[in-house]
């Protein structure tokens, strides 16, 4: 009896042995046969069951290791994340080949089921097809309609820059933090446009909306946000950052909700007062036709757009402008000496100075360029196959273009690591930009706000050094380091600004 009661067992174990055996022989074949690639299909490092190259990349410094990793694959190679393949773009020649050659084929965006799940793939930023194209064609009508990258907006910027200026003249020279109270300078800008009205710096609620799309920048761009797009059947009911920033995405929506609830009991369709109303305008105007896209919930989702587009990036870029000229004292001075010749310590500065002030201009492009605000751009998305670099990319596959490739590249720039304006100066002494130049990428997804963004940083920066010198706290050595999110943003630091 003992003898056939193990014998029966060890068939059992077997049997069981033999199931699991089959179980994982199934899910690995079955891998392999959903996920393989044409022959002709940008090559690629191993590639993993189920996680792909997932663990392939630092997540924490994405943009460099997919930059190291095109020294073996090329300039044009694959990764699987989780089930999702998408290829990466390396190289200026390269990157312009797909976005500008090819603008048409890979215009659009990659589904992405975390910000499918909150904001259903509306928007400007990242919807396509038709919903994208009417909603940027209305976006910068209405926005250029409000002087959107027009002369007339310099006063509200410069305006903003004296709230700016009497903040920090309140520190009298020591030590503070600027993260902050940047956003909230250049965000107010945006909100001008967009809500019509400017949120005073210790308004609880702005602070908040402001550390929320923090928050999110750096849940986006972590592994946690690779695990939600790869499995969300999944993620979406495990917890993690993943669920924080949905969380999030709902307090901003309501803190928006109400800004647009507020506009319905004001509003004139005669005499529409910034973006919200003339989007309100629109929805009535839209309402029967055929592809109609305008509706309020998609006017939520554009407001939060524009106001990541128009704040996030040109912030980020002020925060490595206080670091570098902290860094090399020797170049802020010859800025500031360049600055009180040309334009002297009394007059505002205006976009009109830009050509006379060469050298300035050769520094802050030579932030952007350093800085890498966006050192992934943003994703596309193949709608039919395409030839790239010799290789076959077929429909439905993301495109990443790398940036850093671009802007750090050795064979478009001198000294590709080192902080050098003269990038951008010619031996005359004239400022020269240079194709190798694309913070804001190329093509037809060209950064919304990029005219919005380069009269910001020009005003803040120039109207900066007019009126303070910057510097470390005593004893602080600046650290160049950074930290890797949907922007790439240096760490948290406290500088000192004296009155000049």
């Amino acid at each position: 009896m003992d003898q056939s009661t193990a014998i029966i067992g060890s068939f059992a174990d077997w049997d069981v042995r033999g199931l699991l055996l089959f179980v994982v022989v199934f899910i690995l074949v079955a891998d392999y046969l959903k996920n393989r690639q044409p022959a002709n299909f940008p090559p690629s490092p191993w590639v993993f069951p189920i996680v792909g190259n997932m663990f392939s990349v630092d997540h924490k410094r994405t943009h460099e290791s997919l930059t190291q990793l095109s020294e073996t694959y090329g300039d044009v190679y694959s990764l699987r994340m989780g089930q999702n393949w998408m290829v990466v773009l390396n190289r200026l020649e390269v990157i312009k080949d797909a976005l500008v050659n090819q603008g048409d084929s890979v215009v659009d965006r990659p589904c992405c089921p975390m910000r499918k799940d909150k904001v259903h793939e509306l928007g400007v930023l990242t919807s396509s097809g038709n919903i994208w194209k009417q909603q940027r064609r209305f976006a910068v009508s209405t926005l250029k309609y409000f002087g959107f990258g027009r002369k007339s907006l310099e006063p509200v910027i410069l305006e903003e820059f004296s709230h700016f200026a009497n903040d920090i003249a309140n520190f009298k020279g020591k030590p503070f933090a600027p993260h902050l109270v940047l956003i909230k300078v250049v965000s107010n800008i945006i909100s001008t446009l967009v809500f019509g009205h400017r949120f005073q710096y210790s308004d609880e609620k702005f602070g908040a909306l402001i550390n929320s799309f923090d928050k999110i920048s750096q849940i986006d761009a972590s592994i946690w946000s690779q695990f939600y797009n790869s499995f969300p059947l999944l993620m979406r009911h495990l917890p993690g950052p993943h669920q924080t920033a949905k969380s999030l995405w709902k307090d901003i929506k309501a803190f928006v909700t109400a800004e647009i609830e507020e506009h319905k009991k004001t509003l004139d369709p005669a005499d529409p007062r910034d973006y919200i109303d003339c989007y309100l305008k629109e929805i009535q105007k839209s309402e029967g036709q055929a592809n109609n896209t305008f509706d309020e919930e998609n006017l939520i989702v554009c407001v939060m757009d524009l106001f990541v587009a128009g704040s996030d990036t040109t912030a980020t870029t002020l925060r490595w402008a206080f670091l570098y000229m902290a860094k090399y004292p020797e170049i802020q001075e010859k800025v500031q000496a360049e600055l009180d010749g040309v334009i002297g310590r009394s007059k505002h500065p205006t976009m009109d100075d830009c050509a006379s002030l060469p050298y300035t201009n050769a520094v802050i492009h030579e932030i952007q360029r350093m800085g890498n605000i966006v050192p992934l751009s943003i994703p596309h998305f193949t709608n039919r196959d395409i030839q790239l670099g010799g290789y076959t990319i077929p429909k439905g596959v993301a495109i990443i273009p790398n940036l850093t490739s671009v802007l750090l590249d050795k064979n478009e720039w001198e000294t590709p690591f080192t902080f050098n304006p003269g990038h951008f100066l010619t031996k005359e002494g004239t400022f020269e930009k240079r194709a190798a130049f694309i913070p804001f990428s190329a093509g037809k997804r060209l950064c919304l706000g990029e005219t919005l963004a380069r009269m910001e940083i020009f005003l803040f920066f120039t109207s900066f050094m007019q009126h303070f010198t910057i510097s470390m706290p005593a004893g602080v050595k600046p650290v160049m380091d950074s930290r890797f999110g949907v922007t790439l943003a240096p760490p948290p630091y406290d500088i000192c600004a004296t009155s000049r």
